[in-house]
């Protein structure tokens, strides 16, 4: 019997360690939460990404408290939507949150999406730090910022975003935002990293770097995020599939892989642009 991974942690700015593999629970229907839940913990999996928008929050409470891993091992990460932006508004939603997630706190909180056409982040932000101060959120951050949308917050409060999770895979490497976030200690947390399948998983550059290390295409695409020391949240309803995405801590790639994976910029995105998007 393989050994379950032992997934490295990542520090947070604000001192907290977060695990740099975590299961994404976005598009997984309620039938199936359950079955991959408990594929992911028993595959060594202690990270959980999920969000109001997903919908998912009461049965991913219902299965996390039938688990077998006790609640201080697990690191739960939720978002605030976009319909929730606002002073009054976003303690709401926590707590809305919260209540189907059957938890008293979350690790981590983010506000989704900046929707910088409403201007109202920059309360919403300043909402999340009261909030990590209560202890309902142990840790605070954003998904979808650009820098320009970063600078504002941490001009507002003085508080640095613990995380940013953002469209990031070979084909949309995000240079650029990946320095700022160093500079700040911000940790980049990666959603698509497989740039959701597709002609990334067919590349012959790809491919070739698999066939090098008899590692499958997806697992050489996931230790390129953990080289470069992004956290990483791939997403599968298929058991095998999620022990297999685990299995990339007893792997390297060398500078040739990295180069090579390099040339597979395209620099556009698949999903939304930030400074655009605003569904509520």
């Amino acid at each position: 019997m393989t050994a379950k991974p032992t997934v490295p942690l990542v520090t947070l700015n604000d001192g907290r360690r977060i695990p740099q593999l975590g299961i994404g629970m976005w598009q997984v229907p309620d039938a199936q939460v359950a079955s991959v839940l408990k594929a992911a913990l028993e595959a060594g999996y202690r990270a959980i990404d999920t969000a109001a928008a997903y919908q998912n929050e009461t049965a991913i409470g219902e299965a996390l408290r039938a688990a077998p891993v006790p609640r201080e091992q697990l690191f739960v990460t939720t978002k605030l939507w976009n319909s929730d932006h606002g002073a009054d508004r976003a303690p709401r939603a926590l707590e809305e949150s919260l209540a189907r997630l059957g938890l008293g706190y979350v690790d981590l909180y983010l506000i989704h999406w900046p929707l910088p056409s409403r201007n109202e982040y920059a309360d919403t932000w300043k909402a999340l730090v009261r909030l990590r101060d209560e202890g309902r959120a142990k840790s605070i951050g954003v998904s979808n910022f650009t820098p320009s949308h970063l600078r504002r917050i941490i001009d507002a409060t003085g508080v640095v975003p613990a995380v940013n999770q953002v469209e990031l895979h070979p084909q949309f490497p995000q240079a650029a935002l990946r320095a700022f976030h160093a500079g700040r200690g911000i940790v980049t947390e990666s959603w698509s990293p497989l740039a959701q399948g597709g002609d990334l998983l067919n590349d012959p550059v790809v491919r070739k770097i698999a066939a090098k290390h008899r590692r499958t295409p997806a697992q050489v695409i996931l230790r390129w995020h953990i080289e470069l020391g992004l956290m990483v949240i791939p997403k599968s309803v298929t058991p095998a599939r999620i022990a297999e995405n685990a299995d990339i801590f007893n792997f390297s790639l060398d500078a040739g892989d990295m180069a090579a994976f390099a040339k597979l910029n395209k620099g556009h995105r698949i999903g939304p642009d930030p400074d655009t998007f605003a569904m509520t």
